[in-house]
């Protein structure tokens, strides 16, 4: 049994589908775009914290196998607890870091290199800095307007992968295990968040 937490989560801490699928979806024809969008997906569609992603290796990302995950080392995660995070949840983001690492490997990346890195041609390859993905995850969010912008950080990408794995289906467990919560009250903040965003009028008294 878990306690209810004493803690409310803000709704407009995740990004609701609509808001996910425009970020996703948007033109990433530059490097610079391109690996905005894998900052995206660490954070909204596998929970890692900026630090996390900062510290991610080329051999901590694992495909190619029958559960493909993403390792995160003791000595990274908050707590130093090791944890994997399943990408066989989502095919899109899957594909999006398959295809990411398969890039670095053919420019010449090792196992122990940066996953995520400067594109910039005189640093390219060398490791970002947090304050550096917290601007590429901002940029890569500008398609959802100032407004929504300005009410943003990475750190939302992780509440919106919990709300949104826990909506798709996941049990608790699974989702406490990706997340690397230490209590399942916590992820169980998570459970009532609504990750849809529909504008049609309802039908709540039925026959009205």
């Amino acid at each position: 049994m878990f306690t209810t937490p004493v803690w409310d989560l803000d709704e407009s801490k995740i990004l609701t589908r609509r808001e996910l699928a425009t970020v996703l979806r948007a033109p990433a024809q530059t490097a610079s775009q391109r690996r905005n969008r894998i900052i995206v997906r660490l954070a909204c569609c596998c929970g890692l914290r900026v630090s996390e992603i900062a510290a991610l290796r080329m051999d901590d990302v694992v495909v190619g196998v029958p559960r493909p995950h993403l390792r995160l080392r003791r000595e990274t995660t908050k707590g130093k607890r090791p944890r994997n995070v399943p990408l066989w949840w989502d095919a899109g983001t899957l594909a999006e870091l398959g295809a990411w690492k398969a890039q670095r490997a053919e420019d010449g990346a090792g196992d122990h290199d940066p996953f995520v890195c400067s594109v910039q041609s005189n640093r390219y390859g060398e490791s970002l800095q947090r304050a550096a993905l917290r601007r590429r995850f901002l940029s890569a969010c500008k398609v959802l307007g100032a407004d929504r912008l300005r009410k943003l950080t990475i750190h939302h990408g992780r509440h919106t992968f919990i709300s949104h794995a826990l909506a798709g289906g996941r049990t608790l467990a699974e989702v406490r295990a990706a997340a690397g919560h230490s209590n399942v009250a916590v992820t169980s903040a998570y459970l009532h968040i609504v990750v849809d965003d529909q504008e049609s009028v309802g039908s709540l008294f039925l026959g009205s």
